[in-house]
């Protein structure tokens, strides 16, 4: 995979895109009082369009719903890094608990099948610091191989190519596995064409797009990672016509009061025009761009990468706020274990003394999903089972 030569600027001015949800606040966060808050008059989306489409016997919340698995192991890091083996250890524990099955091949056979093209879906967003870690991503490879997953039908993939090869998603690790994101360079680092045309285009389906009622403009250097400006967001042709079946391996990082996890990992890494979305729509985005089917209909498996992570400065990578988590959680439903996640994000926030207490914006774009019937939110309402390895 070609190493980008992007220049530092530009990726600094598009790591603050991704980030822009914490200095630009949703208009719902600014409408907060002591008593809570109250959610603004919607912004019109079409929403409605994704609503029409049957949902199917894998449809999100898939297998099972409510469920979340969490496994922890004290002695998950080497080297302030996850461990692979240990990784592997942790996400057999918590495919056996999830399914009840006897062995890791049958575990796995409940959710892909040898026929499967599968998308692992990663954050590399923060860089090789806090992303989704290779060592996690190299235990799903080999349990996906265990279940008589060739390589050649798995793929990992991103929004952003250099992004992917900056968090060590290359060849070299991970020899036989094709690694892309939609929005790309060619060899001289460029991402247009002789004609002056984005490349990314050639990644993108423009027969499903989220539309939704605010734009905004994008300068010369910004434009090349939004692709579009406009009103409509379109989705990546990598999880509408590359891949059956998408796992999603999102990392344990907070969003101001909130998370960026399953929802928020795969609504804003599978399509394009995102920044106009983080100002205005951000928890409307992360529930709703999870309920069109090329998302609703092919996620199968969510792993939340909690070995290590943030409680403040996510999404991005401030090593202040760099924690130790030692778990792994696991399951079919993404808002569920959505909502585990949160719990574990909050109490370390609460404990650090950097959030004095819970706050309900933190759990908006969770009771969205819910009501989109995509997963289960209510916490007393999820089996959430705890395993604890040996160290």
């Amino acid at each position: 995979m070609m190493k980008s030569n992007i220049p530092r600027r530009n990726f600094l001015k598009i790591a603050g895109l991704a980030g822009i949800g914490l200095t630009l606040l949703p208009s719902w966060l600014r409408s907060m009082n002591k008593s809570g808050f109250t959610p603004p008059d919607p912004t019109a989306t079409n929403i409605a369009d994704a609503l029409k489409y049957p949902r199917n016997e894998i449809s999100m919340p898939g297998k099972f719903p409510g469920k979340a698995v969490q496994v922890t192991h004290a002695n998950s890091v080497t080297e302030d890094k996850p461990d692979e083996q240990a990784a592997y250890g942790m996400l057999s524990a918590a495919m056996l608990a999830l399914t009840g099955a006897s062995s890791i091949a049958e575990a796995w056979g409940q959710f892909v099948a040898p026929s499967d093209r599968i998308g692992l879906k990663v954050n590399p967003v923060a860089g090789p610091d806090l992303s989704t870690s290779p060592a996690v991503v190299k235990a799903v490879i080999r349990q996906l191989q265990e279940a008589g997953i060739p390589n050649e039908q798995i793929l990992i993939w991103d929004r952003r190519e250099f992004q992917l090869t900056e968090a060590g998603f290359t060849s070299e690790n991970f020899p036989g596995i094709q690694i892309i994101g939609t929005e790309y360079m060619d060899a001289d680092g460029s991402f247009k064409d002789a004609e002056g045309n984005f490349l990314s285009w050639k990644r993108v389906d423009k027969d499903w797009y989220y539309w939704a009622d605010c734009e905004e403009e994008y300068d010369e250097e910004s434009l090349p990672y939004m692709v579009n400006t406009g009103k409509y967001s379109y989705f990546s042709a990598i999880c509408t016509q590359m891949v059956d079946k998408i796992i999603n391996i999102p990392i344990l990082k907070n969003a101001g009061n909130s998370v960026t996890l399953c929802m928020k990992n795969l609504a804003y890494g599978a399509i394009t025009n995102t920044g106009r979305l983080h100002k205005t729509l951000w928890s409307e985005t992360s529930a709703e761009v999870c309920a069109f089917p090329p998302l609703r209909d092919k996620v199968v498996l969510n792993i939340v990468d909690g070995i290590k992570g943030c409680f403040q400065g996510g999404p991005g990578a401030n090593p202040q706020f760099f924690t130790f988590y030692n778990t792994l959680i696991v399951g079919s439903d993404p808002v569920a274990v959505d909502r585990v996640g949160y719990e574990l994000v909050l109490k370390k926030r609460l404990a650090e003394g950097v959030q004095k207490e819970e706050t309900p914006k933190g759990k908006r774009f969770m009771e969205l999903a819910r009501d989109l019937k995509l997963g289960v939110s209510d916490l007393e309402k999820i089996e959430w089972t705890k395993i604890n390895l040996p160290g």
